[in-house]
């Protein structure tokens, strides 16, 4: 062993440590890694750096500013609220459901780009149910690793094999991988849902300074929870025609109107209310209120109550924006009443809550002076909501959490879908290569609207890339060094006296082992040659031996940098390296024995 092979393993083994140890986040560990390699001499400094230009880093933030256009449209969303009907809030539904979809799209297109896809569709699905996303992005990334078993074009590695295979005489076919990869899907299924997911963490995806309250928190903090209301003008009623401010709606009942369903609209289309909102017979008001309040206008101005089920309160969610703000002491609405200060003609917005002193306060439109420090709870339009950061006379202290669920580019979700399905057609069938394919799609969100280049450049996950980028020169080490080689001669050593399924074993194991800590498809270069030749020189089939290689090279479950897949879950996710581990592991280990029992089934040693 050469002093250059023994640097590489001993950096090698300090990257783990520090990895497990968690004292240093893991993508300042791998810029220390890149700048330990470049002053070593190893690789040369620009190789060093190599990472940052490499396809696959490139491709990945890609496929970021995808997921932030699917996002940014609506269809994140859309995604995750059918998941949910579909699910419920059963975190085994959910599951039962998700994992066989991201290993379905994982089984003809990249897995990296099938879990960047669906990570906002599982942050907005683990929001509404109120889960933790941690209980579900981890399996996700397992899913998507274990569909890229399932057919030829998966993964690189089952490309890999199969070209080495025609060496040998006759590739692998299309679908030869798909009885072993549809049997570990199920098993993957199974442990995930049924064992894994108990080992998972409870963690939250954003950091306690960055958590928004969500609508039912606010609610809850204003003490309105009970107090919307949806209401039918009947045709006698003596609203029909008249402006809010005419009826005098506030003043006489202390009720406010913020919202309005046209009969000829849409069951999804509601209008804000503005000052001068004129309303029509047989529409639908969404009101505020107490309940004695609300009781009497029912009663005086003939007015039916529906209800407010809660399909209902998603869309007033979607359509409508909510803000907390702040009444600095310079603000001109100081020392008078929501009347005098004629909120809803200069802000376009209506009141819903009012707190002081850290309690919901009860106010009378006309009477009730606010008063410097006072915090209001304002719905409307996101438009107006969005303006009000400009306005010197409230400070905008906290939005939701759901506001960042809203699909500010709703109207361009067809071309975002359309967008990405071409990305999808392209990159199953090969027209495109597979980064040509992503960055003309993350153009083309762009380019059409569904976001804009501050909000690409927002999107992209710093963190991931920077620790995919300093992992990848530590592979190159390992190659030029010749310490990959020295491994894999050490194995075909001591296991090639062997039996078939032993050796089988001990190629699983090492395959495995190395595609925790490197690319799994530098593994498959470096290992399948030996698989190949081994085999030959024994008289053996070679098939068994190649389709273990390549289903090893697929388990990357075990680190958080062994697959792009779990460094893009890594944030999200609010992981810890030792995570992955308690995780992965036993999935390893299940991968390894439905690998030995079906391979020798499939393809015979003799």
């Amino acid at each position: 062993m050469t002093h250059e092979m023994l640097f590489v393993f001993g950096l090698l083994a300090a990257t783990v440590v520090l990895f497990i140890i968690d004292k240093l986040r893991m993508d300042l560990v791998a810029l220390l890694v890149v700048v330990v390699l470049a002053a070593s001499g190893i690789i040369t400094p620009t190789e060093a750096v190599s990472g940052f230009g490499n396809s696959v880093v490139i491709m990945i933030a890609g496929l970021f500013v995808v997921g932030e256009g699917l996002f940014r449209t609506g269809i994140a969303a859309a995604a995750g609220n059918w998941l949910l009907r579909v699910g419920g809030r059963s975190e085994v539904r959910l599951l039962l459901f998700l994992l066989p979809v991201v290993a379905l799209l994982s089984a003809f297109m990249s897995s990296t780009g099938a879990v960047a896809l669906l990570i906002p569709v599982v942050l907005s699905m683990a929001r509404k149910s109120g889960m933790h996303p941690s209980r579900l992005l981890m399996p996700l990334a397992f899913a998507a690793l274990i569909g890229g078993m399932l057919t030829l074009i998966g993964t690189p590695p089952n490309i890999i094999v199969s070209g080495q295979m025609r060496v040998a005489g006759e590739p692998f076919s299309f679908f030869d991988f798909t009885p072993i990869g549809l049997v570990m899907l199920v098993v993957g299924c199974v442990y995930l849902v049924f064992v894994g997911r108990f080992l998972l963490p409870k963690s939250e995806a954003r950091d306690p300074e960055d958590s928004h309250p969500t609508l039912s928190e606010f609610a809850e903090r204003y003490g309105i929870r009970d107090q919307l209301h949806k209401l039918l003008i009947q045709p006698d009623s003596p609203l029909a025609g008249k402006t809010l401010a005419e009826m005098g709606l506030r003043t006489e009942y202390e009720t406010t109107v913020f919202a309005i369903q046209r009969r000829s609209s849409s069951a999804s289309s509601m209008m804000p209310v503005l000052a001068n909102t004129r309303m029509q017979h047989l529409d639908t008001l969404m009101v505020y209120g107490s309940e004695s309040a609300v009781e009497h206008l029912c009663q005086t101005l003939q007015l039916r109550r529906q209800g407010f089920p809660e399909r209902d309160i998603m869309k007033v969610q979607q359509q409508f924006g909510f803000a907390e703000v702040l009444l600095p002491p310079n603000s001109s609405l100081v020392n008078q009443s929501l009347k005098q200060g004629r909120f809803r003609e200069r802000f376009n917005l209506s009141v819903i809550g009012v707190r002081r002193n850290r309690e919901p306060l009860t106010t009378e439109f006309g009477v009730t002076r606010m008063e410097a420090g006072d915090t209001l709870l304002l719905t409307g339009s996101w438009e107006y909501i969005r303006k009000l950061e400009n306005r010197r006379d409230l400070v905008v202290i906290e939005t939701p959490a759901e506001m960042h669920e809203i699909a500010a580019n709703a109207n361009k979700a067809p071309v975002a879908l359309g967008v990405m399905l071409a990305m999808l057609v392209s990159m199953t069938f090969g027209l495109l290569p597979n980064l040509t394919a992503v960055l003309l799609a993350a153009l083309a969100m762009v380019l059409t609207g569904c976001m804009n280049m501050n909000e690409a450049y927002q999107s992209l996950n710093a963190k991931s890339l920077v620790l995919i980028a300093g992992m990848l020169p530590l592979a190159l080490a390992m190659e030029t060094s010749g310490a990959l080689s020295y491994v894999v001669s050490n194995l075909v050593e001591n296991f090639g006296d062997t039996s078939p399924l032993v050796l089988c074993a001990g190629l699983f194991i090492l395959t495995s082992s190395l595609s925790q800590f490197i690319s799994n498809t530098a593994t498959t270069v470096l290992v399948a040659p030996i698989a190949l030749t081994t085999s030959q020189l024994l008289g053996l089939n070679p098939e068994p031996f190649m389709m273990t290689v390549a289903i090893a090279a697929s388990t990357a479950f075990a680190t958080p940098i062994a697959s792009p897949v779990n460094t893009l879950v890594l944030a999200p996710g609010n992981y810890r390296f030792v995570d992955f581990a308690k995780v992965g592991i036993p999935l390893q280990l299940l991968a390894m024995i439905v690998t030995l029992v079906m391979t020798p089934l499939l393809f015979p040693f003799q």
